[in-house]
């Protein structure tokens, strides 16, 4: 790890450029969607779409650089994110302002500093210095990339497949090409 980074330096992290890799992978995702695929939420509890975590993800990144980090409030409603729906268009606008909001604040950060502001309910080993808090920063954006990639893939009817890489032939094609409710309405019955 590059610690007892200077402000101004931070930006130039391997930790930050995947962080940025995350996030722009997050924003092409849902890029390659029409409004209703993006929006599509699968019938299964605490799934949501890739516009829901796109949003989220944005409302994260600034909490954590900016709020946690230096100390700068950035408001945010974390349930709303979860709950958002809107054009494909707004949501990539929300992620361009974002990234270069990060950035910058990034560039303020000295990644050896403890936070300016210790996140509530979290007293976990990463949050004693700034660098810590973008490693969390990184593993919830895999976290909600994963969760989008594969919320995608059931969207758009592809068929699961299984840890060898073929085809389940146990699924009807049928339900395949119908989308992710078809697919689980089948599960539940097999």
């Amino acid at each position: 790890m590059e610690t007892g980074t200077a402000p101004g330096t931070a930006a130039e992290t391997h930790l930050v450029r995947l962080i940025l890799e995350k996030f722009d992978a997050l924003v092409e995702l849902t890029a390659q969607l029409d409004d209703t695929a993006a929006n599509a939420v699968l019938p299964v509890a605490g799934s949501n779409s890739a516009v829901q975590l796109l949003v989220h993800c944005c409302g994260l990144l600034r909490r954590w650089s900016s709020t946690v980090n230096l100390g700068v409030e950035v408001q945010r409603d974390r349930s709303a994110e979860f709950e958002a729906v809107m054009p494909v268009a707004e949501a990539l606008a929300l992620a361009a302002r974002t990234r270069p909001a990060f950035l910058a604040d990034v560039a303020a950060t000295d990644l050896a500093a403890p936070p300016r502001v210790s996140p509530p309910d979290h007293d976990d080993y990463w949050t004693s210095s700034c660098e810590g808090v973008l490693l969390h920063v990184l593993e919830e954006l895999s976290q909600h990339l994963g969760h989008a990639e594969v919320t995608r893939d059931l969207v758009l009817g592809a068929r699961p497949r299984d840890p060898h890489g073929s085809s389940r032939e146990s699924m009807d094609p049928l339900a395949a090409e119908q989308g992710p409710e078809a697919y689980f309405d089948q599960q539940r019955a097999d």
